[in-house]
């Protein structure tokens, strides 16, 4: 590769913005840069679904010198879900979005605050279909591998974003997060991802932030996560939940003093089923940092999240989701839409929320309401912190989430039993970050998840902040064999 793209390759995208204002580089020099590994590594990975890479050329040719841009020049891909960019390509992973080369017809608000802070959008990151899998391996554009090993999983929904960001791509990247996408996918893959609070970043024009999803980035650094929240965050026209102000910027909450704090810590499944001892290990590691670091660590989690009638629940909205997803896919086309447009795991929920009764919704609604109220007074009880592993699994390998035509709806059980912890603070609405605090012997990252409050993003920030000097990750890298990394 050019020296440029060796020399910006693990840079965070604070350092590459940097580099900008100093007069160092230009914005196209950086965008050249960052192509050129796309051209290099995404075969390696298949994370990128659309590039427009000459339109991308001519806007970072012709951005303004703004002091206002805090990443002026940087190098950025939207995941390909959602993130409506107006005359640009999407596909939502499904492949008759794909097929039929639907383009946006409007832009939404979180991603023109993306281009209004500088970021150079040139592609789109790979999703599976409506980001109903934690696993990225849509049929409509192959299987996402993780950067650290290529015969793993990515994670999901936002895999193509995540490998891109850990393969060194990019240094950051658009993420959704509706069941723990953000923070699932930056566990497979090494990286630093915020589940924002709901309310805390517009889902303006089209999308409603009561529902279970939220939007953000991943990213490689913390103080990164921060800068970007301050970039994005607040309401849009419309907008029926607001996340409070935070007192200051979030970037002042990296290496801020943090108190001590009561950490609780949860190392087993809260319901019926199995870790992996990588896992498990994982949380006792950290656990026993955060005694290092002064704070007050025990084992205690909500009991809340010991209701066994809440994943049923959680699933009669998932599959209304689907549902709607379908109905939103026929108005794209303009057409009806048959099973064949779908992948089976998500035509088969679709169909099951339309033989489902609205009580039956409105119900589980309700339901979720108590359920966000129980999980939350654990927090307004006196704790500050849960601690968690992201997931329950070692990330799986490529192909372990296939459809299965015997059993519809395998792969959505099989999501269950990866994703025993993290769906919970998209009903309850809290935040939640995803670190890269623990590594197999082979190399693996594990992913450790801390939960906070309602609206504490500011005390995640700062406690991430702590555990990345005190734990850090920043001088790993995937395996150059892997990537055909070697010039």
């Amino acid at each position: 590769m050019s020296a440029i793209a060796d020399e910006t390759q693990w840079m965070d995208a604070t350092e590459q913005a940097q580099l900008v204002r100093d007069g160092k580089v230009t914005p196209l020099e950086l965008l050249n840069a960052a192509l050129e590994r796309a051209d290099k590594l995404n075969p390696s990975i298949n994370a990128l679904t659309y590039r427009w890479d000459d339109d991308a050329r001519a806007d970072a040719s012709a951005l303004p010198d703004d002091a206002a841009m805090p990443f002026r020049g940087v190098p950025f891909i939207l995941k390909d879900l959602n993130a409506a960019l107006k005359g640009k390509p999407i596909s939502n992973g499904n492949i008759a979005l794909k097929n039929a080369n639907y383009t946006s017809t409007y832009t939404t608000d979180h991603v023109k605050r993306f281009i209004r802070a500088g970021l150079v959008i040139f592609g789109r990151g790979s999703s599976p279909e409506f980001g109903s899998l934690p696993t990225t391996e849509p049929e409509a554009w192959g299987p996402t591998r993780s950067p650290w090993d290529t015969s793993r999983i990515a994670g999901g929904s936002s895999g193509g974003s995540s490998a891109a960001v850990a393969a060194g791509i990019v240094p950051a990247a658009h993420a959704t997060d509706g069941g723990g996408s953000i923070r699932i996918p930056s566990a497979c893959c090494g990286l630093v991802g915020l589940k924002v609070s709901q309310g805390r970043i517009t889902a303006a024009p089209m999308r409603d932030e009561t529902n279970l999803g939220v939007e953000h980035v991943v990213t490689r650094t913390v103080r990164d996560c921060a800068a970007l929240l301050d970039a994005t965050h607040g309401p849009g026209v419309g907008d029926r939940v607001i996340a409070p102000p935070p007192t200051r910027p979030y970037l002042s909450e990296i290496g801020a003093p943090v108190g001590k704090l009561r950490i609780g810590f949860l190392d087993h499944r809260p319901l019926e089923g199995d870790i992996d001892h990588e896992c498990v290990e994982g949380v006792h590691i950290v656990a026993k940092q955060l005694e290092q670091l002064g704070h007050s660590v025990e084992a205690a989690w909500p009991s809340a999240l010991e209701d066994a009638s809440f994943p049923p629940r959680f699933t009669a909205i998932w599959g209304t989701n689907m549902s709607v997803a379908c109905e939103t896919t026929a108005t794209m086309l303009g057409r009806e839409v048959t099973a064949d447009d779908f992948e089976l795991v998500n035509w088969t929920m679709a169909q099951y929320a339309k033989n489902t009764s609205s009580t039956t919704y409105a119900s589980a609604i309700l339901a979720t309401s108590y359920y966000r109220r129980a999980v939350q007074q654990w927090w307004a009880d006196g704790w500050d912190i849960l601690v968690t592993p992201t997931v329950s699994r070692v990330p799986l390998k490529v192909g372990q989430f296939a459809n299965d035509p015997k059993d519809p709806m395998k792969s959505m059980k099989d999501a269950g039993d990866f994703v025993a912890f993290t769906a919970a603070y998209n009903t309850s609405g809290q935040p939640a970050i995803s670190l890269p605090l623990h590594w197999t012997p082979e190399g693996v990252p594990i992913g450790i998840q801390l939960v906070a409050a309602y609206g504490r993003e500011d005390l995640l920030l700062q406690l991430a902040s702590q555990l990345e000097v005190a734990m850090p990750w920043s001088h790993r890298r995937p395996a150059m064999k892997d990537l055909s990394l070697l010039n």
